[in-house]
């Protein structure tokens, strides 16, 4: 990846009030840039929710965008750095005729499991690191997947 296009994970601790996530996508897709991830959710026990977001742009472009959501008033903290903990989650919906005893054993490599069981279909759940959901959605395929859903990344820093 060049310097322009450096993948970039901004957690922003916000008010929950409406129009707030309105105001900080308009921010971005103001300055042309794309939000590949945006995860948003209250953080329990308080009045304010935690959005993480996945952009990619150089350097100095994030700090630009940052800049501006701190002058934004439902925006307590920003955070753009490389030292956090990221995860995401994916569903998969397979046909029961798979081999079950094989896709729970991929689904453990990656921190996951058969979470429901149905007449014709199963449902299995990952949550790991962006990159290794990559992996995990490229082996599952084998497994004939009727429908793959994938969060958004959350994040955390150390």
């Amino acid at each position: 990846m060049t310097e322009e296009n450096q993948r970039r994970v901004v957690s922003v601790i916000v008010v929950n009030e409406a129009s707030v996530l309105s105001r900080i996508t308009d921010l971005f897709s103001g300055r042309g840039y794309n939000i590949t991830s945006l995860t948003v959710a209250p953080i329990p026990e308080s009045k304010y929710s935690r959005l993480t977001i996945v952009t990619a742009g150089s350097v100095r472009v994030i700090e630009q965008i940052t800049k501006q959501l701190h002058k934004l008033i439902p925006v307590l903290r920003v955070y753009e750095h490389e030292d956090m903990v990221e995860k995401e989650m994916a569903m998969i919906k397979l046909p029961i005729s798979e081999n079950l005893s094989d896709i729970n054993t991929l689904c453990e490599a990656y921190n996951g499991k058969i979470v429901n069981a149905g007449e014709n279909t199963i449902i299995a759940m990952v949550a790991d690191e962006p990159k290794r959901i990559d992996n995990f959605l490229k082996a599952i395929k084998r497994y004939n997947p009727k429908e793959i859903v994938r969060s958004g990344a959350v994040a955390l820093e150390r």
